[in-house]
């Protein structure tokens, strides 16, 4: 039985070619079954992120080339274009590759949880369609365990690391409970719907997108239950916010100094907490002169964010710690399954002299003969019975000089090293 894993990552392979080998959930039931069909492994499971693309797979023979093979066709992609991206894991190293994988130290963003929602999502798909059986299901299972203990046990994903979350966190530390606040967001793009998400998340009370173009502002505004505005309304409606995080492609300031000493003189001088995102600059830099205004630019969350990657980069030393432990407890159990078969072999020869042995003690007392007796034959016959093989083995190994056999029996039986054998 050997475990491969196949794949290629964000550190392996640009994203042009990653897009080449990604599996759509629409394709990945069928890929999964066609693995199958054409035999190439007994079990397998698919992880298609838009940063990786890794198949597990239990092999009984070396089909790892006919598996590449059946990679580069599936996607029509060639060869020589797919190897220098790819590597191959087998055995411990798959193991090791899964959980690191799972606790999120192979991320881009070191310590991502998302990463184990997409393994689940995998390993669910596989076992959908009937391509895991025992061991894809215990590793996968147990990569789960190893990301909550790493997770509990580590401070890996205890500090922000994005832009949209370093926001978050930012203004968590100056308003407490963000239930009963309100922010504004200026932008649209990727980095603003991040931050709607953990706003969300984090229990904002009310959320206004404002956006040069409204429609895609209402597209986020109703994902998120909020209130679309265009740019030009955002002078109107600025002293509503306790919240302004702004990310434009704007080449020239959206708030001035202006516009905010008009919203903080209407809000009475309470606070409002404002982070630039934007490269150039969405609000002018006199903003931060005033008083009840705390503005953050990008450089100030860069700073919090490498000091926090710093807190991950330890935090996965530890993890690194748990890691090593929990490869170890699976290679033993996986180790294990090599004795199932001879173990069920042994008891089912001993519960075959048991019955033997137990129908002959009965026979006895049906002949007249005491119970006693017949315990006393039952007791002897099945001693000699069970010991006869076991004996004669050792005595051979002890003639023939096989004293590791011998040594190997006394710690199997718990004998004592010092006590002979007979």
């Amino acid at each position: 039985m050997q475990l491969f894993a196949f794949g290629l990552n964000h550190n392996t392979a640009p994203v042009k070619i990653r897009e080449q080998v990604n599996f759509s959930p629409e394709r990945l039931k069928h890929a999964l079954h066609d693995l199958l069909h054409h035999e190439l492994a007994q079990e397998v499971v698919i992880l298609s992120t838009c940063n990786r693309t890794e198949l597990y797979c239990r092999l009984e023979c070396d089909t790892t080339q006919a598996i590449i093979n059946w990679l580069c066709h599936y996607h029509n992609i060639t060869n020589q274009l797919l190897k220098p991206h790819l590597y191959i894991y087998s055995q411990m190293d798959v193991v090791r590759h899964l959980f690191r994988v799972a606790c999120g130290l192979d991320s881009m963003i070191l310590g991502e949880p998302q990463i184990l929602g997409q393994i689940k999502l995998a390993l669910n798909t596989a076992r959908k369609v009937g391509t895991t059986s025992q061991l894809l299901n215990k590793l996968f299972d147990q990569s789960f365990s190893v990301a909550k203990q790493v997770r509990t046990d580590t401070a890996i994903g205890g500090s922000p690391v994005s832009v949209a979350f370093a926001a978050v966190r930012l203004a968590q530390q100056i308003f407490g409970d963000l239930k009963g606040n309100t922010a504004l967001l200026i932008g649209a793009g990727e980095t603003i719907e991040l931050t709607a998400r953990h706003l969300h998340e984090n229990r904002l009370e009310r959320m206004i997108i404002a956006n040069r173009t409204i429609e895609r502002a209402r597209q986020l505004a109703k994902e998120f239950a909020g209130y679309a505005i265009t740019l030009e309304e955002i002078p109107v409606h600025l002293a509503e916010a306790d919240i302004v995080i702004s990310s434009t492609a704007s080449s020239t300031a959206i708030l001035s100094k202006a516009d905010v000493m008009k919203a903080i003189k209407v809000r009475k001088h309470r606070p409002v907490f404002m982070v630039d995102i934007a490269v150039p600059r969405d609000i002018e830099p006199a903003v931060g002169e005033l008083e009840d205004v705390y503005l953050y630019s990008v450089d100030d969350l860069n700073e919090v964010i490498q000091e926090n990657l710093r807190s991950r980069k330890q935090a996965a030393l530890k993890a690194e710690e748990i890691i090593d432990i929990q490869v170890t407890h699976f290679m033993g159990w996986w180790n294990s399954l090599d004795v199932v078969e001879t173990i069920c072999t042994l008891r089912e020869q001993a519960q075959e002299a048991r019955h033997r042995i137990v129908k002959n003690a009965k026979c006895m007392i049906d002949k007249g003969k005491s119970p006693y007796e017949a315990i006393d034959y039952l007791a002897h016959t099945l001693t000699n019975t069970l010991m006869h093989s076991p004996c004669v083995q050792l005595r051979q190994a002890a003639y023939d000089g096989r004293e590791e056999l011998v040594k190997a029996a006394q710690q199997l039986f718990e004998l004592e090293n010092d006590k002979p054998v007979t």
